[in-house]
């Protein structure tokens, strides 16, 4: 059994684009926090800087909200690609205007006009940005990719990209969602042999709806192991059969990592709480 007392359990949202969704985000954050009590919530920056705006207001509501009389921490993604250093700049101030203490750092994705600004191309410039504008006044997290980011020339072009952003002043990394343990293993073996010390959590995304998590795979280079794709694929008529076997599948890959020293987990909520909370009850605690 592994003890989950010194580990860092976190969940990320995407700005809702309606206030039906606002509210209903609201409820999760709630849902979530009287069953796990997250340490902090990331929410998530559009391609190209698309949902700046959206985002700094769904922190705005979620650093005003207390549950239970305490105020919840909250994470927002801050990327570069489409944001000058003006625009990063005010950014940055607003969140620590609003008591932001962590950020989630990220190159962002270009946006579907292909504009970026050419400030900042990379995720370690913008880390290296943060760190001289504001020094250690953020906690920072950047990303990771055990099977590798699907624009990478080749895996070591890969890893040096995540040295890069280590060196440039990340404080810890939150991974790519994966379903083979060994992809994250071996990352992490790597790490070791290059003397990179800071905490690595996986990213962890339930099982709920295949078409939409093959969608998702597909675009990002996430892979879904052939033996769990072929079980999706005949349950695609039966729901609670898939929502049961997705559950397994994801609970057991939780507590193999917690097991194998992972420092704690990072759930991609898809702003629900039920999944979420299904596997934390499933957790060996």
């Amino acid at each position: 059994m592994s003890n989950t007392k010194d580990k860092t359990f976190s969940c990320e949202f995407f700005p809702p684009r309606t206030e039906a969704g606002v509210e209903k985000l609201l409820k999760t954050t709630h849902d979530l926090h009287e069953v796990m009590q997250p340490a902090y919530y990331s929410v998530t920056f559009g391609a190209g800087g698309t949902t700046r705006d959206s985002t700094l207001e769904v922190v705005q509501l979620l650093t005003a909200t207390k549950i239970a009389g305490q105020q919840i921490n909250v994470a927002p993604h801050i990327s570069c690609i489409g944001s000058s250093k003006q625009q990063l700049g005010d950014l940055l101030a607003q969140y620590k205007a609003l008591g932001v203490r962590r950020l989630v750092a990220l190159r962002g994705d270009t946006a579907k006009n292909g504009e970026t600004t050419k400030e900042l191309s990379y995720a370690n410039e913008l880390v290296s940005f943060i760190r001289e504008t504001h020094g250690d006044h953020f906690t920072i997290e950047v990303a990771a990719y055990p099977e590798y980011h699907p624009e990478s020339a080749s895996p070591q072009s890969d890893f040096e990209y995540f040295k890069n952003k280590v060196a440039a002043g990340a404080d810890a990394a939150i991974t790519q969602y994966f379903y083979n343990i060994d992809a994250y293993l071996h990352f992490m073996d790597k790490c070791q042999s290059e003397n990179i010390e800071i905490p690595v959590t996986p990213g962890i995304m339930p099982i709920t709806n295949f078409a939409s998590l093959t969608r998702f795979s597909d675009a990002c280079g996430s892979e879904i192991p052939r033996w769990i794709r072929k079980q999706l694929e005949s349950y695609a008529e039966d729901k609670d059969s898939l929502m049961a076997f997705g559950l397994d599948v994801v609970s057991n890959l939780c507590n193999q990592l917690l097991e194998n020293d992972a420092p704690g987990l990072h759930f991609y909520t898809l702003n629900q709480a039920d999944s979420i909370n299904a596997i934390w009850k499933n957790l060996d605690r």
